[in-house]
Order: structure tokens, then C-alpha cells, then sequence
């Protein structure tokens, strides 16, 4: 049996599949495991990740053929993955099946797969509606975290009994990482988190983003990691760094739009205080009940809907005034709180953070292959 875990979308996908791609080559040796990088730096990113976490994992690393434009042009993100996945259709399909953490990935159906499975983990564990789109139900197996999004999944009819897992987030096994330990700040201010998403029609960041920092720029009772969503500023260039200059040099205040650290829940793990949108972090960050800020900037109408269930997990903001005096009576009102965000814990997640879900995964896969082969 041969399985691939192709990479064609941006990094921040990488940790929801790698880790059952590893545990899968080391606990299933009759199953040739290979992962398929699109670039160097999905092959530096990924050789780091195991280096760090499954240095023994005995897993095939392939660079995918790269299309025929190339270097592609950077507002063309999802034109050079389809023509990444047309260029190395025949590799793709000569696995028994293909495990992706993205959706971009179904146009592979319309190249025929033949008898290959394809296989989704998600990525991220969110609410929004996105997380939950009607062509789901095109993949052959499924991986996700817990009850909330498995019953979602359900009663769209998007999933269905025998061909998911609940209960897995790889992201979780790889937790630990060096980089989470070492402090970014040399004073004992608390952090607050900044961490708008990148949909324009739902983010924080035009319309409230640089008051934000300048707010904490003028103020410097508490340390700021702005840390987007990395497809905000993807890809992170010199020049797009420019716009921060002004802030460059606050001992207080520190920026990132797409390094490691933005990916590897370094961040999440650090700060005291997250604020943001609708980025599926938040999910990440309340791993240990902290408080939150969620910043109301498209006037959503969001009491009550499904797409907006963590925004009960703190204090939701509609505009900037008094907004510092709202992150110190946040912290004091935390306890209001704490309760409502260990609920959405559990029920987001099946699975307590630490606790090893990619081997679940990685047998599941493994067993619905063998079951798949034996009924055709």
C-alpha cells in the first residue's frame, strides 16, 4: 500500500497532516508513506517539523514538478496549485490514496484519480461556514476534531458513518516546540495576541489594524505580538514589513506577518490576552482559558448564529473607544468567562492538547484502506 501527503497550498496547513503522515510510516512499516513538497521552502519547513518532532519516521520525500510558470505570480496562489496538481497527476495517482489538509485539493477529481482514495484532515477548528462548505462530501475519508464539527458535518449530510474519524488534531501532538520557550519580551508585562484574519469581508485589519497598533504604540502597560493570519501578508516581503516601521524598535511590541512562529502555536502558547476576528486560533489559544477580545468589525449579526460560537468565549467590541480600558477590565472579567471557553474546548476538540491523536489518525486512514480493498 503507498500513501501521499502532497503539500501544494501555503505552510500553515503543514502540522494538521505531517504528524499522521509520520506516525503512519512508523507504526505501519507494510505502507510506504511519502510526503510531496511544491517548493524549497515546503522542503526546509517540513525537514525542520520532523527534525524537530519525528527524526526516525521512515518517510519517503519527494519534490513534486513544478509547473510550467514559473516563478508564478504572487496574487496566483490557486491557479499554480491546480496546475501543480495537473503536472504531477500521474505521480498523484499512483498511490492508493492521497491525504491532503486543504479543499483545493478536489479539482484532483476532476483529473481522475481512478481507484485512488483522497482523503481530507481539515485544517484549523474553526466556526465558520467555510469549514463546513457542500463539497465535502467528495472525499473519500475524512479526519476531524470533535463532536461540534462531526454532528455540523452530519446534519449537512457531508458525512457519514464508517467513512470519518473524530477526535484527531495532529496540530496538538507537535505542540512542544523550542521556540515556544524562549521569551520574546525582556520585561513581565502581560501580551496580548493581535490576530486578524485575512478574508477582508470578515477581518479586523482595514478597518481597525493600524489604530490597534497604535494604541498599544502610545501605551505600554502590555507587550503586543501583531501576528495575522498568515495569507494576510503572504507572502511576507521586505517592503510589506515597511509599513511597520513606525512601530520598529518598541521594546513592547513585536511583529510578525509569517515566520515559523506564526504557525507553530508559539504565539498562542505565549500570550496572556488573544484578540481578534474569526481566525480559527482562537480555538488554539483556548487550550488554557484565557481571556479574549473578539473585534465586531463588519457589524455581523453574530448572537446566535453558529458561524460566530467562539465569539461567546469573551467580550465582543464593535468600535475603538476606550478600547485599552477594555483589555485591563478584560482580564478582570475573565472569570465570567472561563467556563464558556473550557465548554467550547471540549466540545471542539475530542481530544485533550498533548494527548497523541495523529497515530488514531494514521490507523483509521490505514484501516479504511485495507477495509476499501477487501469489499472491491
Amino acid at each position: 500500500m503507498r500513501v501521499v501527503f502532497p503539500y501544494f497550498a501555503q505552510l500553515h496547513q503543514v502540522p494538521h497532516s505531517l504528524p499522521i503522515a509520520a506516525e503512519m510510516a512508523l507504526r505501519h512499516p507494510d505502507v510506504e508513506v511519502h510526503v510531496a513538497t511544491a517548493s524549497l521552502a515546503h522542503r526546509e519547513f517540513i525537514d525542520g517539523m520532523l527534525h524537530e518532532h519525528a527524526a526516525n519516521a521512515p518517510l519517503h520525500i519527494d519534490a513534486l514538478l513544478r509547473p510550467w510558470q514559473w516563478p508564478w505570480p504572487l496574487q496566483d496562489w490557486l491557479g499554480v496549485k491546480k496546475r501543480t496538481m495537473i503536472k504531477n497527476r500521474d505521480y498523484l495517482r499512483s498511490f492508493d490514496a492521497i491525504v491532503v489538509p486543504e479543499r483545493t485539493s478536489l479539482f484532483m477529481r476532476q483529473l481522475g484519480l481512478g481507484n485512488t482514495r483522497l482523503i481530507w484532515t481539515r485544517h484549523g477548528a474553526g466556526d465558520r461556514a467555510v469549514g463546513f462548505a457542500d463539497d465535502i462530501d467528495q472525499f473519500d475519508f475524512v479526519l476531524l476534531a470533535g463532536r461540534k464539527i462531526e454532528q455540523r458535518l452530519l446534519d449537512k449530510g457531508l458525512i457519514r458513518p464508517g467513512k470519518y474519524l473524530s477526535g484527531v488534531y495532529p496540530k496538538f501532538d507537535w505542540l512542544h516546540n523550542e521556540r515556544a520557550q524562549k521569551k520574546l519580551f525582556n520585561n513581565n508585562l502581560p501580551t496580548v495576541l493581535y490576530n486578524p484574519h485575512f478574508n477582508e469581508s470578515l477581518s479586523s485589519w482595514e478597518k481597525f489594524g493600524l489604530k490597534i497598533l497604535d494604541i498599544f504604540a502610545k501605551n505600554d502597560r502590555y507587550n503586543l505580538i501583531f501576528a495575522p493570519h498568515v495569507r494576510l501578508f503572504d507572502p511576507p516581503t521586505k517592503k510589506k514589513y515597511q509599513l511597520f516601521e513606525t512601530y520598529h524598535g518598541l521594546s513592547h511590541i513585536h511583529i510578525d506577518l509569517g515566520s515559523v512562529r506564526s504557525i507553530d502555536m508559539t504565539y498562542v502558547q505565549q500570550a496572556d490576552l488573544y484578540l481578534g476576528d474569526v481566525s480559527s486560533q482562537v480555538a488554539e489559544f483556548v487550550i488554557r482559558p484565557r481571556p479574549c477580545i473578539f473585534l465586531n468589525a463588519q457589524g455581523a449579526n453574530w448572537r446566535g448564529n453558529q458561524d460566530y460560537e467562539f465569539w461567546n468565549m469573551g467580550p465582543v467590541v464593535d468600535g475603538l473607544d476606550g478600547f485599552y480600558e477594555k483589555i485591563t477590565s478584560t482580564y478582570s472579567d475573565h472569570s465570567a468567562y472561563v467556563e464558556a471557553q473550557r465548554h467550547y474546548l471540549k466540545e471542539t476538540f475530542g481530544i485533550t492538547p498533548g494527548e497523541s491523536s495523529a497515530a488514531r489518525g494514521a490507523d483509521a486512514i490505514v484501516k479504511y484502506l485495507r477495509d476499501s480493498c477487501r469489499s472491491e
